[in-house]
């Protein structure tokens, strides 16, 4: 390992949580590299148009993943992306981080922020017409769909919520749900069944997606008897669970039923001088701002353990 091989800190995760904190620690004159498996943006980047963030009337996540990245890059942080970590020791003092390929890479500080993923059907047609049709989150993409029919897949607490919030856009939702009750609270059940433009499709499931270039239709199967119905629709929001991509990290690692990552106010884990950030930690709501405040208060905390850590290792007595 040669001494370029250390920074400062290490950013796991190019989503706008990792992003935003690259941009920050770099800024702050931090020796910090970006380390991604995927691509740059993470979930953002699946994201057609984002109309809500702060300052910008409209962008494609894209764009706005491009903008954070050149930010990042600007201030002098390090980006590599397209790589598969192999290993990582994050108890020790000098965190140390191994690739698929052998490279190696030290820090004194760690902010993991490897996002997230929305738990899909896992049926034809469901990747192709991402973006296109089908949507993982309704504050996102709910606008677009204002005076169509959607359809929303899910029977807990975040489909039957997120429906009553789409209504607000939309001429009809139709729930479709593969059991004959729901899993959500009876409150968020009362107030789908009692809003006019809610329908239900109990003990169903979409088995298949079809369009080309939009969402056209989906196929409906009947799970009490096993009939198919094709039904054209506008679009589908899938509210079906939540993945955080923490299945590399060691069980050292604090994490809560769900394999979320337990963090304090300040983006501390359970390990000195490693933080967390984004769609990957514990929390209720997940967006772009949210991940964007996130690695904010994460890259200001490692900023001030790296400065501590320093200080102190400074006045530390030579020995000779």
């Amino acid at each position: 390992m040669t001494q370029s091989n250390h920074y400062d800190a290490i950013v796991v995760g190019a989503g706008p949580a990792g992003l935003t904190a690259g941009i920050y620690l770099s800024r702050g004159h931090v020796r910090t590299l970006i380390l991604n498996e995927g691509t740059i943006g993470g979930q953002m980047i699946l994201t057609h148009e984002i109309a809500n963030y702060p300052g910008v009337e409209s962008v494609s996540g894209y764009q706005l993943s491009m903008v954070m990245r050149n930010q990042a890059k600007k201030f002098g942080c390090d980006i590599k992306s397209n790589i598969s970590i192999a290993s990582l020791n994050l108890d020790a003092d000098i965190k140390e981080i191994t690739l698929a390929d052998g490279s190696v890479f030290t820090a004194d500080a760690v902010i993991l922020s490897p996002g997230g993923r929305s738990r899909t059907l896992g049926v034809p047609g469901e990747e192709t017409l991402k973006g296109k049709g089908i949507s993982y989150c309704a504050t996102c993409d709910g606008d677009f769909f204002t005076g169509k029919e959607i359809m929303v897949v899910g029977g807990g607490n975040s489909a039957l919520e997120e429906a009553v919030s789409l209504t607000k856009y939309v001429s009809k939702v139709t729930i479709v749900h593969q059991f004959d009750h729901f899993q959500a609270f009876d409150y968020a059940v009362e107030e789908a069944r009692n809003n006019p433009k809610i329908a239900f499709m109990m003990e169903s499931g979409i088995t298949a997606f079809h369009g080309g270039e939009k969402l056209e239709g989906v196929e409906i199967t009947h799970l009490k008897d096993g009939s198919k119905q094709n039904y054209p629709i506008d679009g589908v929001f899938i509210f079906i669970g939540y993945v955080p991509n923490t299945e590399f990290l060691s069980q050292k690692i604090e994490t809560n039923t769900w394999k979320e990552i337990v963090v304090n106010a300040d983006m501390e884990t359970n390990l000195k001088g490693v933080f967390a950030a984004g769609d990957s930690i514990a929390k209720k709501y997940r967006q772009v701002t949210t991940a964007v405040a996130d690695g904010t208060i994460a890259a200001l905390s490692a900023s001030r353990y790296i400065h501590e850590l320093h200080k102190n290792n400074a006045l530390q007595p030579v020995i000779s």
